[in-house]
This record gives structure tokens, C-alpha cells and sequence, in this order.
């Protein structure tokens, strides 16, 4: 889920006062995209005002209320931090990439560049290199690169990612030119289990539009029972209907509510009152005159809140937490 400008400010102020020890204990459990953007948010903060910081401290119950006075040298800060948290190699790149010094290199340089930025770079690649990059990336990350893409290449390329049936690291090699150091010592590494149908179909649940239909179609004009595997493994915002009530409360509970007012906008009937059911019956009212009472919303507003929604029944999916049913009594994903 994308954290708000506030929790990324309240989050750099909190990180910023706890000392770099602490705050490199926090950088090693973040995702390299919650990293930069909690990264570049520190580095645009020189001071805070006494009463703001004890309000982030409060909020976070820490124990260093008296810990008023943020760093001076809030690059020489971060680097510190994320060199001790990441490593020297690892450490440096995120480093560049925040303080906009130097180049990055290598498949893990990418996972730090914009969708836009990586979609320029591989553009002129033969589909089956964009697809070997592509199953090393977080899925919404290859999405937002896949849009960039003419329709041509992004339907040859997810056709490519749903027949992938792992990476010999010697074939990585053909991105020299563009990528050095991708597999470091891939000599000594085992095929990689990557791509395949199930990776198709998370890339396709984070496309808008009738783009993942568009894929769909063209897969299916090639191999039919190869675009229903990928149809099958797929999971839309509707299909939080086919959860277990149980399922249904974990995932609210990891929901703001004016994230889930804009994301049931334009859902099906039934599934609002899948959502109403799971509730308190005071949180259900009031998140039915929040729905009555809000006004026009942009579409890509929607998608984006659904988006967020289905990144957290992804985690909770793959985590084992919660199960989605497919009409069998043993089946699940």
C-alpha cells in the first residue's frame, strides 16, 4: 500500500530523531520502494518544531520523547544509515539514487528507477530480455514498465512471462551492454524459478483499462488453455467476494477507511454489503453515509484505491493467511 505524504513526513521526522543505529534496524525491514520514498523524504528535512516532533513520537509510542533535535547533515545522516542497514554495495546505490549522485548498475538498479525511466532502457531489448527483467521486479512496478510499452510488445512479452519456466543465469548475459553485474557469481547459481502463469496474472492485476484484456485475447489467439491458466490465477477487487468473512476482517483491518469509500465507489452491490457485513455495525453505517455523501470521483482514483486493496489481499494470499476458494472443497491459490 502506498504511504501517504503524511506518514512519509511523520515517518522521515521519527527516523531522523531516533539515532542512526535505530534507523538502520528500520531501513532492513523496508522494501526498496518504502526506502527511497522515506529516504528522499529525510533528506528534504533540516529541522521540526518541538511540538510536531513529540506528536510523531507520541503517535508511534517511542521512548525518545526528550530526543528533540534532528541531525544537521541529514545526507551525511542517510548515508551512514543505509550503508550500515543495506551494506556497503547495496547501501550505495539507494544512497545515489536519493542524493541524485552517480549511476547505478545491475538488475538491483532498476528496482530504484521509475517505470518510465526503466521502460526507455529496455524498449529496444528483444521481448524475451524485457521478460527475463522483468520477473526479477515487484509486479506493479513491471506493470507500470509494461504500459510504457507499445501494445505490440506488451502482449509478446506477458505471452513470454507466462511460458518462462525459470532463468539460466547465462542468459542474463545478453544484457551486458545495457546492465552490468546483473547475476554476480551466476556460475555457481541453480536455474531460477521465475515467470510461469501465476507471474502473468499478478502483472495483469495491477493493469487499468481493457489493457489485461487486450494480453488475455492475445494469448489466447496463440494458446487458449494457457490464457485460461492465466485467467484463473488472476484476482480482481470483485473476487473479495469469494472470501471467507474471516479473510474479509483481516484485510479491513489493514484499510483506512477513506481509501475503502473511494475504492467501493464503483463496486458491485453485493460486494459492498460483503464489506458492510464484516464490520461493526457503527463503522458499517458510517461508511454508508460516507458513500452516499462523497462526491464525483475520477476513475483512475478508483482503480488506484482498489489497486492498493488487492496489494494487500495479494500479501495476505501468498502469506497463508487467508485463502481464496474456487469452487472446490480443496482448492485455493
Amino acid at each position: 500500500m502506498m504511504p501517504s505524504e503524511q506518514g512519509l513526513k511523520d515517518s522521515a521526522i521519527l527516523l531522523l530523531a531516533m539515532g542512526e543505529e535505530a534507523a538502520a534496524e528500520v531501513f532492513k525491514r523496508l522494501t526498496p520502494k518504502e526506502a527511497q520514498q522515506i529516504g528522499e523524504t529525510m533528506a528534504k528535512i533540516r529541522s521540526t518544531r518541538q511540538d510536531r516532533l513529540a506528536e510523531v513520537i507520541g503517535r508511534f509510542e517511542s521512548d525518545t520523547a526528550g530526543h528533540l533535535t534532528l541531525v544537521e547533515d541529514s545526507a551525511a545522516y542517510i548515508r551512514t544509515v543505509l550503508t550500515r542497514a543495506l551494506g556497503e554495495e547495496r547501501g550505495s546505490m539507494l544512497i545515489d539514487r536519493i542524493l541524485q549522485h552517480g549511476e547505478v548498475s545491475g538488475i538491483e538498479s532498476l528496482k530504484w528507477m521509475d517505470a518510465a525511466s526503466v521502460a526507455e532502457l529496455i524498449r529496444n531489448e528483444h521481448p524475451q530480455i524485457i521478460a527475463s527483467i522483468l520477473v526479477h521486479l515487484e509486479r506493479d512496478h513491471a506493470c507500470g514498465i509494461l504500459t510504457q510499452l507499445t501494445e505490440r510488445t506488451r502482449n509478446d512479452v506477458l505471452m513470454r512471462i507466462a511460458t518462462l519456466d525459470g532463468i539460466p543465469p547465462n542468459a542474463m548475459y545478453e544484457l551486458n551492454d545495457v546492465l552490468s553485474n546483473v547475476l554476480s557469481g551466476s556460475d555457481r547459481l541453480n536455474k531460477s524459478k521465475l515467470g510461469g502463469t501465476k507471474t502473468t496474472a499478478e502483472i495483469l492485476n495491477f493493469m487499468s483499462g481493457n489493457q489485461d484484456q487486450a494480453v488475455i485475447e492475445s494469448i489466447r489467439e496463440i494458446d487458449p488453455d494457457l490464457a485460461q491458466q492465466v485467467i484463473d490465477q488472476m484476482f480482481t477487487f470483485d473476487d473479495i467476494n469469494k472470501l471467507e468473512d474471516s479473510a474479509v476482517q483481516l484485510i479491513l483491518r489493514e484499510v483506512q477507511s477513506d481509501q475503502l469509500v473511494i475504492a467501493l465507489k464503483s463496486a458491485d452491490p453485493t460486494l459492498r454489503e460483503k464489506i458492510f457485513k464484516n464490520m461493526s455495525s457503527r463503522a458499517a453505517e458510517t461508511l454508508r453515509e460516507d458513500l452516499e455523501s462523497r462526491g464525483p470521483v475520477r476513475i483512475s482514483d478508483v482503480e488506484t484505491r482498489q489497486k492498493d486493496i488487492l496489494k494487500i489481499v495479494r500479501r495476505l494470499l501468498d502469506e497463508g493467511q487467508i485463502r481464496l476458494t474456487t469452487g472446490s472443497d480443496d482448492g485455493y491459490i
